[in-house]
């Protein structure tokens, strides 16, 4: 579950709309979703304030319907893209909202957390399901690369390494995909993992070259 997908209706109703009979998608749906695409990134773009201000436009939004299981899945959202900077915090949000939740939600909930049992990966959002049932780290590594969309794969990797099952490719796969993005948060984040494992494995050489990196994407 991403930001992207949370109202993964919202561009197909559209593209209905403006060639039918069929009414148009409520403004509330489209600002919802808007908001959400721009919290994310401002948040992958280490914005806070920017992130926390899109955010709350997004929940009033979704407030206005009183749509209880949106307001949770926004809440998922948000959490993930902690997960995937690796910021390892509880998800607050949904924990107010719980008492409401699917099973789905609060298997996904217990994945962004690292305390899903494998048996419980069918739960899951499709693209998180291998990761997430993965018997090995070699296999968590592989199903990491094969997420398609980045911010999933991300928060697939940041799921891994919290539940303690991140192998060297997993974070070798984050790196390489928040640098392609240009995502500054979750890419310090992800060479600081790298250069702590490097230092702890003695290949100094390696932690130095990571370090400079880090200084670079903190300019």
């Amino acid at each position: 579950m991403t930001m992207r997908t949370l109202f993964s209706t919202a561009a197909a109703v559209a593209a209905l709309s403006a060639c039918g009979n069929n009414p148009p998608v409520p403004d509330w749906q489209m600002n919802a979703h808007s908001s959400l695409e721009r919290a994310t990134a401002a948040y992958m773009g280490g914005k806070d304030n920017v992130e926390q201000n899109e955010f709350t436009r997004a929940r009033r939004e979704i407030a206005s319907t009183g749509k209880i299981e949106l307001a949770i899945r926004a809440e998922l959202a948000r959490c993930a893209s902690r997960v995937a900077a690796l910021v390892f915090e509880e998800c607050p949000g949904f924990e107010v909202l719980r008492q409401d939740a699917t099973a789905a939600d609060v298997a996904y909930a217990a994945y962004l957390a690292g305390r899903l049992p494998a048996a419980d990966a069918a739960l899951l959002p499709e693209q998180h399901r291998a990761a997430a049932g993965a018997a090995s780290e070699v296999a968590a590594g592989a199903a990491v690369a094969a997420v398609k969309d980045p911010l999933s794969r991300l928060v697939a990797a940041g799921a891994v390494l919290r539940a303690n099952r991140a192998s060297p490719e997993v974070l070798t796969a984050a790196v390489d995909t928040a640098s392609e993005q240009g995502w500054r948060r979750p890419l310090l984040a992800w060479l600081n993992a790298q250069a702590m494992r490097a230092e702890k494995a003695g290949d100094a050489e390696s932690a130095a070259r990571l370090r400079r990196r880090i200084a670079l994407a903190s300019e």
